[in-house]
C-alpha cells in the first residue's frame, strides 16, 4: 500500500471524528451527569439498588467500565488475531463500532425504571467503542512512514475533539433550550443526546470504511481459530524480550494509563458527587476541556520533534502529577476548572503520543500489525480495568473520591519513575551525530 496517501490519511483520521462523540458525550460528560441523577435511590441518597445490592452509583460507575474493558481485553487477542489470518481487519472495526453506535442509541430509553438494562447498554457501548479502536489504530504503521506517526495521531485526535464538540453544542443547547425545540419533558433532551450519538458515529464511520483497505489475508494455518488468536497475543509477549525498550515503554504505559484513563472515565462523577457542581456547568466545563485538547495534541506533536517522545511524555505524566495533588485540594467550581483546562492540555497529547511512540517502536519488518496493536490495546484495557477498580474500591472502602485521587497520584509517580528508564531516541540520535561531527 502507498503510505502517506492525503486520502487514505484523512479518512482514517476521521475515525476519530465519528467515535470521538462517545468518548465527549457518553464517557466524560452528559451521560455521567445523567446517570449519577437517575442512578440516586429512592430517599434521593447516592446508594441505588443494583441486583439487590446497595451500591453508590459512582461506585457502580467505575466497576461498569472495569468489566467492560476486562471483557474487550478477553475479545480482542482472539479477534485481531482472526482480522491479520483472514484479511478482515476492517469487518471486525465495523462489527465493533456498530455494537458500540447501536448500543448508545439503545440508551434513549434509560430511566430509573430501566436502569439495570441501561447498564448493560452503557457497558455494551464501551466494548464496541474500544474495540473499534484496536483496530482502528492498527492501520497507522500500514497507511503512514514513521516519520509521520506524531503528525496523523494528533491530527486524528485533533479532528476528534472537534467533532465531538461540535455534537456537544448541539445537545448541549437542547439541555439549556428545551423549549426551543419544543421539548417538555426534562431527560428527553439528554436521552436524545445518547440517539445522535450512535447516529454520529455510524454515518462518519463511513469515510474510513469506504477508503481504508480491507486487510491482507495470510496463509492458512491448522489449529483451532481461539488457540491461534491467544497464541498470537503469547508471539508478541515473546517478541518483547527481543525489544526491551518497547517492553520497558508498555510496562510504563500500563501504569500512566491506569491513573489517565481513570481520570477521563471519572471526572465528571467527582464534579458531580464530591463537588457538588451543576449539571450545566460541569457539560459546559467539559466542552472547554475538549477545546484546550485540540490545542494539546499539537503542542505535545510539536515538543517530541524538539526533545523526543519519552521527555515529552513524562513531562506529561509529571503534569498529571499536579493535576492528582491539586483535585485533592479542589473545593471551588473556579479550581475546578482550572484543573479541568489543564487535563485538557495534556490529556489528548499524552493519548497521541502513546500511540505514535509504540508504533515507532514496533519492528519495520512486522506485517501482523493487528496482532501488535492487540497487545498495545490490551494492555491499556487492562489498565484500564485495574484503575478503575482501585479508585472505586478505595472510594468504597474510605467513603470519599479524595482517597482515590491519591491513589492516582501515586499511580502516576511509578508511571514517571518507569519512563525514566527509557532511553529518548532523540537525545540517542543527537549523540551519535556530535560525535560523528
Amino acid at each position: 500500500m502507498e503510505k502517506n496517501n492525503r486520502t487514505i490519511v484523512n479518512a482514517w483520521c476521521m475515525y476519530d471524528w465519528a467515535n470521538s462523540v462517545h468518548a465527549l458525550v457518553i464517557i466524560s460528560s452528559i451521560f455521567p451527569v445523567y446517570f449519577s441523577a437517575t442512578a440516586l435511590g429512592a430517599s434521593g441518597t447516592p446508594d441505588t439498588n443494583f441486583f439487590g445490592l446497595q451500591i453508590k452509583s459512582s461506585v457502580l460507575f467505575s466497576y461498569t467500565v472495569s468489566v467492560s474493558f476486562l471483557i474487550t481485553a478477553s475479545l480482542v487477542p482472539l479477534c485481531t488475531a482472526i482480522a491479520d489470518f483472514t484479511g478482515k481487519k476492517k469487518r471486525f472495526m465495523q462489527f465493533f463500532c456498530y455494537t458500540g453506535a447501536i448500543s448508545c442509541m439503545l440508551l434513549y430509553f434509560f430511566t430509573k425504571d430501566t436502569l439495570i438494562p441501561s447498564v448493560f447498554l452503557f457497558g455494551l457501548s464501551l466494548i464496541g467503542w474500544s474495540g473499534s479502536i484496536v483496530f482502528y489504530d492498527s492501520y497507522l504503521p500500514e497507511i503512514a512512514t514513521e516519520d509521520k506517526f506524531d503528525a496523523y495521531s494528533a491530527r486524528g485526535f485533533s479532528l476528534g475533539y472537534l467533532g465531538s464538540v461540535l455534537l456537544l453544542l448541539f445537545n448541549l443547547s437542547m439541555i439549556l433550550a428545551p423549549q426551543f425545540y419544543g421539548i417538555t419533558e426534562k431527560s428527553v433532551p439528554a436521552r436524545i443526546s445518547f440517539l445522535t450519538v450512535g447516529l454520529w458515529w455510524i454515518l462518519f464511520a463511513q469515510i474510513p470504511f469506504h477508503y481504508l483497505p480491507a486487510g491482507k489475508k495470510k496463509e492458512k494455518r491448522d489449529g483451532n481459530w481461539l488457540f491461534n488468536g491467544f497464541l498470537e497475543l503469547k508471539k508478541v509477549y515473546g517478541r518483547l524480550k527481543e525489544q526491551p525498550y518497547l517492553a520497558k515503554f508498555l510496562s510504563a504505559f500500563f501504569i500512566y494509563t491506569m491513573g489517565l484513563r481513570t481520570v477521563m472515565y471519572v471526572a465528571t462523577i467527582f464534579g458531580a458527587t464530591e463537588l457538588k457542581l451543576p449539571s450545566q456547568s460541569l457539560i459546559i466545563t467539559v466542552l472547554l476541556i475538549q477545546l484546550v485538547g485540540i490545542a494539546g495534541s499539537y503542542i505535545f506533536a510539536w515538543l517530541s520533534g524538539q526533545i523526543g517522545n519519552i521527555y515529552a511524555l513524562m513531562i506529561g505524566v509529571a503534569i498529571w502529577i499536579g493535576i492528582c495533588a491539586g483535585a485533592y485540594h479542589t473545593t471551588e467550581a473556579r479550581e475546578f476548572d482550572i484543573i479541568a483546562c489543564t487535563v485538557g492540555m495534556v490529556m489528548g497529547g499524552i493519548q497521541s503520543l502513546s500511540r505514535s511512540t509504540y508504533a515507532k517502536l514496533i519492528p519495520e519488518n512486522v506485517t501482523d500489525t493487528a496482532s501488535y496493536f492487540s497487545f498495545y490495546d490490551v494492555t491499556e484495557k487492562l489498565a484500564i480495568v485495574l484503575g478503575t477498580f482501585i479508585y472505586g474500591a478505595v472510594e468504597q472502602m474510605t467513603g470519599s473520591m479524595r482517597n482515590s485521587i491519591l491513589a492516582l497520584l501515586v499511580i502516576f509517580i511509578i508511571g514517571l519513575l518507569l519512563l525514566y528508564r527509557i532511553p529518548s531516541r532523540k537525545v540517542y540520535h543527537l549523540k551519535l551525530d556530535h560525535r560523528e561531527n
